[in-house]
């Protein structure tokens, strides 16, 4: 028996109805219908996804702290969700960008990261990964800055991401 990934994640949030527009609108989270069986709760699929639900949303309220995990307390830093095409982070980065989110972005050699922050300040990461079978050891070396301009321009902006993506 072993865990081979994460079937959803469960965040609190200060308020419901932003924290759902947020994740629907830029991320593109679909919002189900009469899932919300918990008074102060949505809950949310990623485009193609077979889940249940791939995000719940529980509201705190504005009297909500920030979280201090990393700064005073131990806690979860990010989650990272997966793109299928270098196309679409760069749509995504537009689009976070758009919306005041974006924070940051890096390049992990294997991995093409964007970062941001939710309307509750909770950071998460978007990650295209390098296909295995073009994976150089030039790539596994490199760490810096995202150039997502060069990637594009290298692998082109319909390329897949190497793992964790179920396709029919």
């Amino acid at each position: 028996m072993s865990i081979f990934r994460l079937n959803h994640a469960v965040l609190y949030v200060r308020d419901l109805a932003e924290s759902v527009a947020f994740y629907r609108d830029v991320l593109g989270f679909g919002y189900i219908e009469g899932g919300d069986a918990h008074r102060g709760a949505a809950f949310l699929r990623a485009p193609g996804s077979t889940n249940d639900h791939d995000l719940g949303l529980f509201e705190l309220g504005s009297h909500a702290a920030d979280s201090g995990a990393g700064a005073t307390s131990v806690g979860l830093y990010h989650l990272a969700w997966e793109v299928d095409t270098l196309g679409d982070l760069e749509r995504l980065a537009g689009r976070l960008t758009d919306a005041g989110a974006l924070v940051g972005s890096s390049d992990h050699g294997t991995t093409k990261s964007l970062y941001a922050k939710d309307p509750s300040g909770l950071e998460f990461e978007v990650v295209w990964i390098i296909p295995r079978e073009l994976l150089t050891d030039d790539d596994r070396a490199k760490s810096g800055r995202l150039d997502l301009a060069a990637e594009l321009a290298k692998y082109g902006p319909d390329a897949r991401s190497g793992v964790g993506i179920s396709r029919p």
